[in-house]
Formats: structure tokens, sequence, C-alpha cells
């Protein structure tokens, strides 16, 4: 199979490209603060489930005598 000169050409001006290019990230793309995924009300609301359900775990397995 073989390729025309000018698809080549093209080929290797876009690689040539690529290694002048490389290591250079835009200003954009690198972070500038912390994005959480959830917000500060959701992940409290979270926390307060789990450690609520905790808590409500040892309290019930310390009134009911132990191993119930």
């Amino acid at each position: 199979m073989t390729t025309s000169r000018r698809l080549a050409d093209r080929k290797v001006a876009k690689f040539q490209k690529n290694i002048t290019r490389r290591g250079s990230i835009p200003e954009t793309s690198s972070r500038k603060g912390y994005d959480y995924p959830v917000g500060p009300i959701v992940l409290g609301f979270i926390i307060f489930v789990v450690i609520g359900s905790s808590l409500f775990q040892i309290i019930r397995t310390a009134t009911s005598g132990g191993m119930a």
C-alpha cells in the first residue's frame, strides 16, 4: 500500500508541529484551585448520615446488651 507524496508530507508536517509543541500546555487547562465534584452542603449531608448512622448503631448495640 503506497501513499502519495502529498499525504506523506502532510503527515510529516503534522508530526513536526507536534514535536515543537511537546511539553507546553495551554494556560486554561491547568487548574487554578481545587474544584470538588460535590458541593459543601452535599458533603456535609453525607458526613452527617455516615456519622449519625454509626452513632445510632453504637447506641443501639450498647442498649441491647452487646451482640444482639
